[in-house]
């Protein structure tokens, strides 16, 4: 081991690195350098400590990537519990879509936005990637809380938060990337449709002529529910999948988000156009919209990440209980237990994320060069005794409240359980208030 000056060094842990041959190492010792992981190696016994200006110790327990949330409208903290049990269509709108338009605004967005980051940055998440509207306070609050984020401006041919004509959907899109591409190193831009039947074809292919004329990633929501499905082959005579891609839509820089009522024609379209996928399961049940074919997207070879969607339908961002839900749903429905296996479920929330978000060589896996974007997790709870595999803790017994440190780009942003860039209380207290409003001034 190189003993060099590090800006930090985290030991005395296991680190589970999701790396191409998953190693995991006792007694680890990972060191940073200009936001880096500069080396990944044991500590031997009796030797002491590179100079070090911050120096993390993990206490016995593990040291791990951060978690890459694949799909997420941030703002949407806001409605947490608003309008549950409810028809995916029913739940849109009658009751999501009026209460975006009335309570919807820059403000609102930031301190929505706010509490999404403290949620998950105190659950293990540094990397998130979604959508939504006033897109640019978005970006503003997930760069100021420190986190990683791929964020796309919303498009869709209705009137909208901060975009009244649709006419200008496409338009204010393309701004916003063009604001933000380079501004933030943690900031990403992307271009979000938010389906094809909220969108017509003209803007679905004006959409992703702006992401591809700026070499960014063009995210939709398909194929969510059995009702897209039987409306796309009564309109278009093909499934959401097949009228996507006779539009020019899917190729390796489109997210597909859910791709749950898909087939095997949509996934041979998939794999050939080289798209990458974010399954919901959590948002998929609680909407009852079904279960995607999972274990198929990923025999075909296409990589597939988890998001939790937003809080106003799973309802929460903690991608440990993701996890969790999501190996065992699918051994449920294959009636296999060796479907998803905790290994596999671990690479999707962590290395696979990244890569199907378009930052997998930045993040996603302990590995030298890559970004310091890792999190230390308590193993000392009593649901967290005995341990025998390390993977299999992560994903059947871990939950987000024991992720003690969380580290983005060599920058701790969580220490001792605590924020360090983000006003917990003054957040909590703001969105209690706006809360109020929309209780008080919501359709009824």
């Amino acid at each position: 081991m190189t003993h060099a000056n590090y800006d930090l060094i985290i030991h005395n842990g296991t680190a589970v690195t999701v790396n191409e041959h998953f190693d995991i190492i006792e007694q680890a010792l990972i060191g940073v350098q200009k936001g880096v992981i500069a080396t990944v190696a044991t500590r031997q016994a009796g030797t002491a400590l590179p100079d070090a200006a911050t120096v993390i110790d993990a206490g016995g327990g593990f040291i791990m990537p951060g978690l890459v949330n694949t799909h997420t409208h941030l703002p949407m903290t806001l409605f947490r519990g608003l309008a549950d049990d409810l028809p995916l269509d029913v739940w849109l709108n009658e009751h999501i879509f009026p209460v975006e338009s009335q309570f919807i605004t820059a403000e609102n967005v930031m301190w929505g936005t706010q509490l999404a980051c403290l949620e998950m940055l105190l659950s293990g998440t540094t990397t998130c990637c979604g959508g939504y509207f006033h897109e640019d306070s978005v970006a503003a609050a997930v760069a100021q809380a420190g986190l990683r984020g791929v964020l796309a401006q919303g498009v869709i041919d209705f009137p909208a938060p901060g975009v009244p004509d649709p006419a200008l959907n496409v338009t204010h899109a393309g701004t916003y990337v063009d604001q933000w591409l380079g501004r933030e190193v943690t900031i990403t831009p992307a271009v979000f449709c938010h389906s094809p039947y909220t969108c017509s074809s003209d803007t679905l292919k004006a959409a992703k002529a702006a992401a591809r004329e700026r070499d960014v990633l063009f995210q939709i929501h398909v194929a969510e529910t059995e009702a897209e499905r039987n409306a796309s082959l009564q309109e278009h005579g093909v499934t959401p999948v097949k009228y996507l891609d006779d539009l020019g839509i899917l190729d390796e820089h489109t997210l597909v988000v859910h791709a749950v009522w898909t087939d095997t024609e949509d996934i041979d379209i998939m794999r050939s156009r080289r798209v990458t996928i974010s399954h919901n399961a959590e948002s998929n049940m609680k909407l009852a919209a079904g279960i995607a074919p999972v274990p198929d997207f990923i025999a075909a070879g296409i990589t597939v990440g988890l998001g939790t969607d937003g809080c106003a339908s799973n309802n929460d961002l903690d991608l440990f209980s993701e996890m969790d839900s999501v190996a065992k749903i699918h051994k449920a429905v294959t009636r296999d237990p060796t479907t998803l296996d905790a290994a596999r479920v671990l690479k999707m929330a962590t290395r696979d994320g990244a890569r199907a978000i378009g930052l997998g060589d930045m993040t996603g896996s302990l590995e030298r060069g890559k970004q310091a974007d890792l999190i230390v997790v308590d193993a000392a709870s009593p649901h967290l005794v005995p341990l025998y595999a390390p993977h299999s803790h992560i994903v059947y017994a871990m939950r987000g409240a024991d992720v003690n440190t969380v580290v983005v780009g060599g920058k701790i942003l969580v220490k001792d359980r605590q924020p360090v860039t983000l006003d917990q209380e003054r957040i909590i207290g703001r969105v209690a208030e706006i809360a109020g409003q929309i209780m008080k001034g919501r359709p009824k």
